[in-house]
Parts: structure tokens; C-alpha cells; sequence
């Protein structure tokens, strides 16, 4: 957890390591790793290209104008960015909540219950209109 808001760019390979080494208590079974990682044009570098490959992670970012080197992607694969707005929505959504936005819960079970009550009020909000 980092106290300011960093570049999220920064904090990918602390939340590869992260993902990759996290076990459960009384559980033998690692967390199934990410087939595919979805990103827009700001994790757009060589480096992280090469990070995602390292990790066996299939890059889908899309390429920026100045960056003539990277994409190795057909138009096929980047047809899955375009599905990426509804997470967008989501987060939008949830943003709405200022308790989680500036996050005062310092228990992070109290937080992770606060999300689900926020996604429970929207997902109720979107059925009752």
C-alpha cells in the first residue's frame, strides 16, 4: 500500500510479485496468475512490454504515437481493450462513495466490506432504476 498517489506504471511490478507470491492461510494452492494484462496507453513502454513477457503475461496495451518499436499485437487481441470501459464505469461508479475514495478504514476487511456494500447499492440502484 503506498501512502501517496504514485503512477500506476510504478507500481506493477510490486503487484506482479505480489500476485505471483500470495498464498492463502491453510491453503497449498497459488492464486491462478494473469493470462493477459489490459492496459491504455500509459504503461505504453518497452520495459513493461518486456516485464509482462518476462512473467509470461500477454501484453495488450495500446501503442502510443512516438513509439514506433512496440507492438508486436495484431488488431485482433486490442478488439479486448475496447470491452475495458465497463470496468471504467465501474470504478466511476464506486468513486462516488467518498469513504472509499479517501479510504479512512485502515482494516483492510473493513475496507474490502465497504466495496461490497458500495457494488451491492449500485448493483441495486441499476436494477430499481
Amino acid at each position: 500500500m503506498e501512502k501517496a498517489s504514485p503512477a500506476a506504471i510504478t507500481l506493477l511490478a510490486p503487484t506482479l510479485k505480489a500476485v505471483r507470491l500470495k498464498r492463502r492461510r491453510g491453503s497449498r494452492r497459488r492464486p491462478a496468475k494473469p493470462q493477459r494484462l489490459i492496459a491504455d496507453r500509459g504503461y505504453d513502454s518497452n520495459a513493461v512490454r518486456a516485464l509482462l513477457v518476462k512473467h509470461a503475461i500477454e501484453p495488450i496495451i495500446l501503442r502510443r504515437r512516438n513509439n514506433r518499436v512496440a507492438t508486436q499485437q495484431d488488431g485482433r487481441k486490442l478488439r479486448r481493450h475496447k470491452r475495458r470501459w465497463i470496468i471504467e464505469r465501474t470504478n466511476s461508479w464506486l468513486e462516488n462513495f467518498r469513504r472509499l475514495v479517501v479510504r479512512y478504514e485502515h482494516s483492510v476487511k473493513n475496507f474490502e466490506a465497504l466495496v461490497h456494500l458500495a457494488c451491492a447499492l449500485v448493483t441495486l440502484k441499476q436494477v430499481l432504476g
